[in-house]
């Protein structure tokens, strides 16, 4: 019997970072771009192949396939559309994450796809009992998942509106789910040294 496809990997980090001043993909954390962190996340985490959502500036990120969104504009939900749109033929799941996010681990991310191999059909990482991110999408339910993908919501009304289809996936101690949205956030977390 051959095993699986693994699922792929999704980064958004497509915005301007308006609140920061410049776009949050371009960060350095480490000497390491905050869009190739997380792409590195995800191939870590067994993920294949890793899409890059690009939007407000142009990126290119080893190991990673860029998909250009032009509607970056309208705010997450469009990244996600684009990227879940990208996804191969037969790609069986998606693990969504945020370049925003680095202090998301790859043993976080790898819950989530332990989680899909044992019989999960969406799963998403909780810290202290609420979800976060990142989302793991099975294949059948990324098509309803783009479909409310709107603004600024990413995949959150789909999730809210399904929730007997969501497997939680406790990341607590492994991750911290924090946005880095302003200059003192990326130093609170550099200071923090998390990740």
């Amino acid at each position: 019997m051959t095993r699986e496809a693994p699922p792929a990997g999704l980064l958004l980090a497509a915005g301007e970072g308006r609140r920061f001043g410049r776009p949050k993909a371009l960060l350095e954390v480490d000497g390491e771009r905050l869009a190739d962190r997380g792409a590195r996340m995800l191939r870590d985490a067994g993920c294949a192949p890793v899409l890059v959502v690009s939007g407000a500036v142009p990126l290119e990120v080893a190991g990673a396939v860029v998909v250009p969104n032009p509607d970056w504009r309208e705010g997450m939900g469009s990244s996600l559309r684009a990227g879940l749109a990208a996804l191969p033929p037969g790609c069986p799941a998606v693990l969504v994450a945020l370049a925003d996010q680095p202090g998301v681990t790859a043993e976080a991310a790898g819950r989530l796809v332990a989680a899909y191999e044992g019989g999960a059909r969406i799963a998403v990482a909780t810290y202290g009992g609420a979800p976060r991110n990142p989302v793991l999408l099975a294949a059948e339910h990324v098509a309803a998942a783009a479909a409310a993908a709107v603004g600024d919501r990413g995949a959150r009304a789909f999730l809210r509106s399904r929730p007997d289809l969501v497997t939680p996936v406790p990341c607590d101690g492994v991750a911290v789910p924090d946005d880095i949205d302003t200059p003192a956030d990326l130093a609170t977390f550099i200071r923090r040294g998390v990740g």
